[in-house]
């Protein structure tokens, strides 16, 4: 077992442990973290909370960058382990093909944090914002921008099955308005890798297809609706054509001031590291799974399989409140209105 039984502490014998000993215990502990690409801004942020509660507890940080390659990760995993990971952090880039560096984990009796992407295992904990939940903000905030008309749909990697939880939730949303026939659906696609470049040319191919003529489009992230918003630009129609995203990318948020993306869902990914972190140094401490704060059975994967699941809430961003973002520091008011003209956005006014 690569679990640490000699630090299986019940609360109150820890509330004794002076933070002196708990560091000299803990220094023992290594977290593996296994990321399927580190070329998004979000995830250095996220790294960064995660290794602030690992620094704080005195516990080893190693990690791997998988670049968008599922055999790579699995080799990734490999490797961790054989550098002494007692946890793993996995942000699987396909859910499916890394099951068999899961197992391996598990039967080494190593714990796995399944993060912000669902890894359907038993084994895993699951930690993420509530995607479902993030859908139907999407959904809402484009179905009040524009309640009728011709809506293009930009969804995530196919291999994510966050790109299917969020389409979920935009779909339970926006379902009445298209079966009246109010909202029609002129063009759909995955996106491989989630990429801004892939984006852009799947938007560039729906406008071609309907001569310009789409009035909503719906990006399941922020670095797709950069793309999308650069092939609109290209037609004279950013600012003009409702745009969602989510992530809270600084570039994304500032296009909510200036008015090219309509909506941004932001998901403060500091909370999720830091849950994931303590999460991961819990379990190093040999604490059930079933134990930790907020922890509860999640089965809403394509397989029904049931997990141990931290759904954390997140927050629809739009010009109206601006202020919110910036009072809790993730952006600063001058990078939000950087660019935005007077009587644009009254935020920055």
């Amino acid at each position: 077992m690569k679990i640490m039984k000699t630090l299986v502490l019940g609360t109150t014998l820890l509330g004794s442990v002076s933070l002196t000993s708990f560091a000299a215990l803990a220094k023992d502990i290594t977290v593996g973290v296994s990321w399927s690409n580190f070329q998004e801004e979000r995830w250095k942020t996220d790294e960064a909370a995660i290794k602030a509660v690992l620094d704080k507890a005195g516990v080893k940080y190693i990690s791997a960058d998988a670049q968008n390659s599922p055999s790579k990760q699995l080799a990734d995993v490999e490797s961790l382990i054989s550098k002494g990971a007692n946890v793993l952090i996995i942000l699987a880039k396909d859910s499916e093909a890394i099951l068999p560096a899961v197992k391996k984990a598990s039967d080494e009796g190593i714990p796995v944090i399944a993060y912000d992407r669902l890894i359907e295992s038993p084994n895993v904990l699951y930690i993420t914002f509530d995607n479902v939940g993030v859908g139907r903000m999407i959904g809402k905030a484009i179905l009040a921008a524009k309640p009728a008309g011709n809506y293009a749909f930009i969804k995530g990697d196919q291999g994510d099955p966050n790109a299917d939880f969020l389409f979920s939730g935009i779909t339970e949303v926006l379902k009445p308005a298209m079966d009246a026939g109010k909202i029609k659906n002129v063009g759909m696609s995955y996106t491989d890798g989630w990429k801004p470049d892939n984006a852009q040319k799947e938007m560039e191919q729906i406008l071609t297809k309907n001569n310009n003529k789409v009035d909503a489009v719906v990006a399941e992230n922020d670095g797709m609706a950069g793309g999308v918003v650069a092939a609109l630009t290209a037609q004279g129609l950013a600012g003009v054509v409702p745009v969602s995203g989510q992530d809270g990318d600084h570039a994304n948020i500032n296009r909510v001031a200036l008015g090219t993306q309509t909506v941004d869902i932001w998901k403060d990914s500091r909370d999720l590291g830091k849950t994931a972190g303590e999460a991961a140094v819990a379990l190093a401490q040999g604490k059930k799974m079933t134990d930790i704060p907020g922890v509860k059975p999640f089965s809403g994967g394509a397989k029904g399989v049931k997990v141990n699941g931290i759904l954390l809430t997140p927050l629809a961003v739009t010009k109206d409140n601006l202020n919110v973002i910036v009072d809790k520091g993730w952006i600063t008011k001058a990078e939000v209105c950087a660019g935005v003209k007077p009587g644009t956005t009254k935020y920055c006014d």
